[in-house]
């Protein structure tokens, strides 16, 4: 009885079979099985469309099919089909590396007949592809795709309860949606050295944006899109701004650089202090009619000097009919001055005053 070889090209040798030359033909058949373990070939199909047809040479070594890992490679200029035959059952690491310049021509990957399925590498794919080939039906033998069922540098994958240590991003690489839409974008400085942290928090407990190690007194910044603005709250109730602790809440412009101030002290009875930056002015109203200031409230409204250390105040009494007080400090004076003889009048029943 002669030998028998397997799909692959492994000798299957008869009882009594091949005196003297066993240990050779049985050493090339591991070297046959260590191939198609771990072997890796590279299979040049350069040229214009065509069928490359990929055999197995029966007991001897150096067959494509016969590697764990095949490369295509080549300038081609026309769609590629590579064929292997009927009896080949096996799984492949397929990779294609050929070119043709301008990404148009595709590489197919089959059994040389049937109708079953086969694996097609798109044109522009330059991928590697995970490759199972099934021939448990002569006439439909298929060809399978099963990179999907792993992480790959080019697989949509998704992935449930992993840990991710160091993730990098490429310059304006980005977490996406759903849909694939951009949800969070990541941009390069070089040698970039502060960075945002983001952190939860327990219950009743903010969690925290921030400005994390680099330089000490690193600004965190919030940069809406051209003139858009930074908004605030829920849409569906009062928005609140506020210091994270027992500090003042200072508003400023330019990193504080030539700005005036608005500082909301935080004390008991804390003052709101408004201060223009040099000779500047507070300035109320809009520029296009009268600027009005009000106390919250049925309150009256005091205006002074110094938070009222040894200064007179001008009072606008909350009531009807009330009265507007003007209360020199000590034995100080109501001073009217103009250009022309000061006067005080009223468009009421009061006396009319003039010098």
């Amino acid at each position: 009885m002669a030998s028998t070889y397997t799909g692959l090209g492994t000798q299957l040798m008869a009882t009594g079979e091949n005196a003297g030359t066993w240990g050779t033909k049985t050493n090339t058949n591991l070297n046959i099985i260590e191939q198609i373990a771990g072997g890796y070939i590279a299979v040049d199909i350069n040229g214009g469309a065509q069928t490359t047809t990929l055999a197995v040479s029966d007991g001897s070594t150096g067959a494509a099919l016969a590697n764990r890992v095949i490369e295509f490679t080549g300038a081609i200029t026309g769609n590629q089909i590579v064929t292997i035959p009927l009896d080949v059952e096996t799984f492949y690491i397929v990779k294609n590396t050929t070119s043709d310049g301008s990404d148009t021509y595709t590489v197919q990957f089959k059994y040389v007949t049937g109708s079953g399925s086969s694996v097609t590498f798109a044109a522009g794919d330059r991928g590697t592809k995970i490759i199972y080939a099934a021939a448990d039906d002569a006439t439909n033998p298929n060809i399978v795709d099963a990179t999907s069922a792993f992480v790959t540098a080019t697989s949509t994958t998704t992935l449930t309860n992993k840990t991710f240590t160091a993730p990098k991003f490429a310059d304006g690489g980005f977490i996406a949606d759903a849909n694939g839409n951009e949800s969070l974008v990541f941009g390069t400085t070089a040698s970039a050295l502060n960075e945002v942290k983001i952190t939860n928090a327990a219950t009743g407990t903010a969690g925290p944006i921030i400005a994390s190690q680099g330089q000490t007194n690193s600004n965190l910044q919030l940069r809406p899109a051209g003139s858009g603005k930074i908004t605030v709250g829920s849409a569906a109730a009062n928005a609140t701004i506020s210091s994270n602790g027992a500090y003042d809440l200072v508003l400023e412009t330019n990193e504080g650089t030539s700005s005036g101030t608005i500082t909301l002290t935080d004390a008991s009875n804390g003052n709101i202090t408004l201060a223009p930056e040099g000779t500047g002015e507070v300035v109320i109203g809009s520029g296009s009619a009268a600027g009005d200031i009000t106390t919250s409230g049925a309150y009256d409204l005091i205006l002074d000097t110094n938070e009222g250390t040894n200064s007179g105040n001008i009072t606008i009494t909350d009531a009807a009919n009330g009265a507007i007080t003007l209360t020199p400090n000590g034995t100080g004076v109501v001073n009217v001055a103009g250009s022309m003889n000061p006067s005080i009048s009223s468009t009421g029943k009061a006396m009319v005053l003039g010098f």
